[in-house]
């Protein structure tokens, strides 16, 4: 099967209507979002929903998130809605907010990993909505990327990972924020979040009016959200966290690796300039699907105060360097 282009730069209605025609037939098909692309498939056609775990070689007890287009379709795929999902919604739809829901029973359980709880979110992109809308129901839409490397943002880097195995990605052009959504677990007494993104625990505990947790991070035997468990949004070089800029020369003098791409905010020193990228949450998957291309042994990045303070860019790092 060679993967179909659908240029949604020139054509978006063409590139749309195609696309929904595809995923009302049981296909899986990429979409760019603000986010990341992701891989969508119908939230109804169980069939579909595995051709997703079966393209990317994802984990069967990794959940899926459910992409809506209006805030009222949330009730086709959740029930027991509370009143704070409408709130966030209200505040933050569409947009890099996910919240965790308990699920309808209409929705086959491979969406959420066997669990009774459901992530819902809505993507502030307009080729995302309309394909959504074309569709006629919700969509499921991880990354759409092979499981446990970098998260797409272009349509180039959904084709590096899924070309021959998804029947379509609509090039939407490159993503603005770059990293996953924020998600929101808000069926315990204290709200959680999850995993961190651009919408910020300051931010939703001003909507909610409470406090809101945020995930110790620690291994999870059923994680009921992506992200929580696997390696994630890994390059091929090892990946190592670096506290400043002698840690940084001390590990280049101890192995002088030709093969290295350092990532920092900040200004290096001379001798390293020339080795350096602009570490950037809306540029760090690009930083490490180059690093790949290029076949880098080693990425050190500088983990300055104002990289330490971005907790959702610390997440995706942290993730990638798996402990190192």
């Amino acid at each position: 099967m060679t993967t179909e282009v659908l240029d949604a730069c020139i054509s978006p209605k063409i590139a749309i209507a195609r696309a929904a025609e595809l995923l009302r037939a049981g296909e899986v098909v990429g979409f760019p979002t603000e986010t990341v692309y992701g891989l969508g498939a119908c939230v109804f056609n169980e069939g579909a929903v595995r051709k997703i775990y079966t393209a990317k070689g994802r984990p069967q007890d990794n959940p899926l998130i459910v992409h809506i287009a209006e805030t009222h379709d949330v009730s086709r795929v959740a029930r027991d809605i509370p009143d704070e999902f409408y709130r966030l919604a209200e505040s933050f739809f569409p947009g890099a907010l996910t919240i965790i829901l308990r699920r309808h029973s209409d929705v086959p359980a491979i969406v959420s990993a066997g669990l009774d709880t459901i992530a819902v979110r809505m993507p502030a992109h307009d080729i995302a909505l309309g394909i959504i809308t074309a569709t006629g129901e919700p969509l499921v839409a991880p990354s759409a990327n092979r499981s446990g490397k970098p998260s797409p943002t272009s349509a180039q880097h959904v084709l590096d990972d899924l070309n021959g195995k998804i029947a379509a990605v609509v090039d939407g052009g490159k993503c603005s924020v770059g990293i996953e959504s924020t998600i929101v677990n808000i069926l315990g007494e204290t709200p959680m979040i999850v995993r961190p993104g651009v919408i910020t625990q300051e931010e939703i505990e001003r909507v909610l009016g409470k406090n809101v947790a945020i995930y110790s991070g620690q291994e999870t035997t059923q994680p009921i959200a992506p992200g929580m468990k696997y390696r994630h949004y890994a390059p091929q070089a090892t990946v190592k966290l670096m506290a400043s800029w002698s840690e940084i020369l001390e590990e280049v003098h101890k192995n002088p690796n030709p093969k290295r791409m350092i990532l920092s905010n900040e200004k290096a020193p001379p001798e390293l300039q020339s080795q350096v990228y602009l570490l950037s949450p809306t540029t760090i998957y690009s930083d490490f699907r180059l690093a790949d291309a290029e076949n880098f042994r080693e990425i050190l990045i500088l983990c300055s105060d104002t990289v330490q303070n971005n907790v959702a860019l610390m997440n995706r790092i942290s993730k990638a360097a798996s402990g190192t």
